[in-house]
């Protein structure tokens, strides 16, 4: 009896594995897809698809250190950065942590760099490489919410003149 058990246990792991990895094949390219519509958006300056996947609820801190809740003050706050200090910079970004801590949430770092900033350079305070480049590292976690995925986290926080960066294009 205690075979067949095992034997009904391995059967539904081995019917329920391919599903599962499958929904998370399908999961890690809408996130990944997401990350690439952020680069995209940035670039053109359009803070409402930039926003999009931002939760009502999220919570947002930016290179600065100021902290900011929901929807609406992270648009409002990128409209106003693509409008001023970042208007017509160049984004830039690449995974450096992927990882599912459930089927529902996410947690995704990505280390971002950003050209193209005015003659006057970069905003007060932030450190340019010597390509005129500022480097941050972009924690976002994601929460799958009636079925899509949204940002429920975005921490960003530049990177010090000391502080190694990996080669890049």
């Amino acid at each position: 009896m205690n075979h067949l058990r095992i034997l009904a246990v391995t059967c539904l792991a081995l019917l329920v594995a391919p599903a599962a990895h499958a929904q998370r094949k399908a999961d890690s390219l809408a996130i990944h897809a997401i990350l690439q519509e952020e680069v995209t958006s940035w670039n053109r300056g359009d803070a409402a698809t930039y926003s999009r996947h931002f939760a009502e609820n999220g919570t947002f801190t930016n290179i600065r250190g100021m902290f900011f809740t929901g929807h609406q003050q992270f648009l409002d706050r990128h409209r106003e950065i693509f409008q001023g200090m970042f208007s017509k910079t160049v984004l830039q970004q690449a995974v450096v942590s992927f990882r599912f801590l459930s089927p529902e949430v996410a947690i995704v770092e990505t280390l971002t760099w950003i050209t193209g900033f005015a003659k006057q350079g970069a905003p007060k305070g932030v450190y340019l490489d010597a390509h005129g480049r500022l480097h941050t590292r972009l924690l976002q976690v994601f929460q799958k919410q009636a079925g899509e995925w949204k940002i429920v986290v975005y921490h960003n926080v530049d990177v010090k003149p000391d502080t190694p960066v990996p080669a890049h294009p």
